[in-house]
């Protein structure tokens, strides 16, 4: 189908949840959808235009952000520009390329330079962001199941490969074009040094030496950092993937071995047996640095985990303690001496792309009951903070405490408003793949994994679900399933595999 990236029809194009028992929460799906389509962006000269904007401010697009808007855009690639977005970015960091000028607002932040009216050339605001590129594009090539794109994106762009390669590279701080900061990444031959703010978890207490975080961003320059090489890994497991669906067995298998090079570093020295825990590290001594946070679940976001090591970190989810409780997979664990009841950012708040991460790594191994109870728990929070606090909107984060946003680092005020933006996460990919259970959707195996739960009433299941050339709907009353589809694939449901034939298909569950 051809794109038509911001149709004002765009609502003919997403996947509509059917979920009676809550229909509060299939209206803020919609919601979700509605604040994420104002973020269409269209500027003369982008690489990329119209693109997804991050909700943030005029003059710079952020890696992490856009990399986790492409994972709910997924599900509406043909009017949501989500992995095209992804083009300002190559382009600037490996065509050479710079974005173009832009009158700065009269709210832009001071501390871009920019200054209000005068045009001002849009920037990276960090080239040492999370290295998400390959799990963004992976997931988007899963729904479309174009193999063509996937060989084209790694044998003739090879931007996968560089960003990769690049990462591995940095042994001192370098300032690029065209990218608001210098680097803070240092790769070493155990992990990576790193600063908050390039991490993603700007003034997170990791890496403190005290009982309490001194200042805003310990930034230990010691402090090997897990989310770092588990990030990397899942880059170099990503790209491994991708070479086997284009047949390349001998690329599939240099990248594999690059990634349990990784693998067994993380095993090795980041994981406290007395704990039953990883964490960060000392570069010199492979000290712990015992700070809970939800950085550590990236272990099962790329797979690093074994059965065991992921069932110990899966049981922080329900702990009240630490991780869990109402709101569940927080930023930092609740018994934390820095831990902070209004959130105060990443010092306890609930982000939606650390606890989605978190949630995938669940489902991939397994722990689909798990994932569910807290993907339930999100939507529910997310949504009782849009009807019960002014204005009614979807927020950058969230209290863990109360229905409200997060206060912002400074404690001052709250998080930013209408972040869709990557909180569009909760209501729709949260929803579809842990609150309804399509956890798994393959367009390459014409493949659909269902683990329908039973705790959300008779009537629940997905119409509209596109998937490569696949389009189906998928409902359950009671132990009934009816689907109906345009072309055929395979609908596993909790475990049992059912053949779907184009047209209307029934059985029971």
């Amino acid at each position: 189908m051809k794109k038509r990236f911001g149709a004002p029809d765009w609502e003919n194009y997403i996947p509509v949840p059917v979920l009676d028992a809550h229909p509060e929460y299939c209206e803020f799906y919609k919601k979700a959808w509605e604040l994420a389509f104002d973020h269409i962006k269209h500027i003369d000269g982008m690489p990329q235009t119209p693109y997804m904007d991050e909700a943030f401010c005029e003059t710079q697009v952020w890696i992490w952000d856009t990399c986790f808007m492409t994972l709910f855009c997924k599900y509406a690639q043909d009017v949501f520009p989500g992995v095209e977005t992804l083009n300002n970015f190559y382009e600037v960091l490996y065509g050479g390329k710079s974005l173009p000028k832009v009158i700065p607002p009269e709210n832009e932040p001071d501390w871009t330079g920019a200054k209000p009216g005068v045009p001002y050339n849009i920037v990276v605001h960090l080239a040492d962001n999370p290295p998400l590129f390959a799990w963004a594009e992976y997931v988007n090539a899963v729904m479309r199941g174009d193999r063509e794109y996937v060989k084209d994106l790694l044998c003739n762009r090879g931007v996968l490969q560089k960003h990769y390669d690049w990462f591995e590279s940095l042994r001192e701080p370098v300032k690029l074009p065209n990218v608001l900061h210098r680097t803070w990444l240092i790769a070493e031959k155990y992990g990576y040094r790193w600063e908050g703010g390039c991490s993603g978890m700007d003034n997170t207490p990791r890496g403190r030496l005290g009982q309490h975080a001194v200042g805003q961003r310990p930034n230990n320059p010691d402090m090997l950092w897990i989310d770092a090489i588990c990030q990397q890994a899942l880059c170099a497991d990503i790209i491994s993937r991708m070479y086997e669906l284009i047949g390349d067995s001998a690329e599939a298998e240099r990248w594999r071995a690059r990634y349990n090079e990784k693998k067994e570093i993380v095993n090795s020295l980041y994981w406290d047996s007395d704990d039953r825990f990883y964490y960060d590290i000392d570069r010199n001594t492979h000290e712990f640095y015992k700070i809970m946070t939800i950085a550590s679940f990236w272990t099962l976001t790329s797979g690093i985990a074994s059965r065991e090591q992921a069932e110990a970190l899966a049981a922080h989810v329900s702990d009240p303690e630490t991780l869990g409780g109402d709101v569940p997979l927080l930023s930092l664990a609740r018994n934390d001496n820095d831990f902070d009841p209004a959130g105060l950012y990443w010092r306890g708040s609930l982000w939606m792309p650390t606890a989605y991460a978190s949630l995938c790594g669940l489902n991939r191994y397994g722990f689909y009951r798990t994932a569910h109870e807290a993907g339930l728990k999100i939507v529910k929070h997310m949504y009782d903070t849009y009807v019960g606090y002014e204005p009614h909107t979807i927020w950058e984060c969230y209290s863990p405490t109360k229905c409200e946003p997060a206060s912002n680092e400074h404690g001052n005020c709250t998080a930013r408003p209408n972040f869709c933006g990557w909180s569009a996460l909760g209501p729709i990919s949260v929803l579809i793949e842990c609150v309804l259970g399509f956890h798994t959707v393959d367009a390459f195996k014409r493949r659909v994994e269902w683990e329908k739960p039973d705790d959300v009433g008779e009537n629940i299941g997905i119409r509209k679900l596109r998937f490569g050339d696949v389009t189906t709907d998928i409902v359950a009353n009671g132990k009934l399933c009816t689907v109906v589809s345009n072309a055929p694939y395979t609908l596993s449901v909790n475990g049992i595999d059912h053949k779907i034939s184009a047209g209307e298909n029934t059985f029971e569950i």
